[in-house]
């Protein structure tokens, strides 16, 4: 698995999967790490974004915060590469 900032999409390094501090940010961008966009379980399509059902809400999904149940995922913009591939999917099939 490798890690990509959610926000720039640029490789991150190999020690953020074993160890992720509250105020770890991305060297390119300063976005931070330990935020619900780069979990394992956030899913915009989950109930408050996460498919944990034991996690307190976090209104800002971009920020640090303090879930005990954070795990590192992949990052990047998985849910819009698959939003954005499921759209041209969807034209092709009403194109004429």
């Amino acid at each position: 698995m490798s890690l990509q900032c959610f926000k720039c999409g640029k490789a991150l390094s190999d020690t953020f999967k074993v160890l992720v501090g509250r105020r770890d940010t991305c060297p390119s961008c300063m976005a931070d790490i330990r935020s619900c966009k780069m979990c394992q379980f956030y899913d915009p399509k989950s109930y408050n974004e996460c498919r944990e059902p034991s996690a307190d809400r976090v209104q800002d999904k971009e920020k640090a915060n303090f879930c005990d149940y954070f795990k590192i995922g992949s990052g990047g913009n998985d849910a819009e590469k698959q939003r954005q591939e499921l759209l041209a999917k969807a034209a092709s099939l009403f194109k004429k």
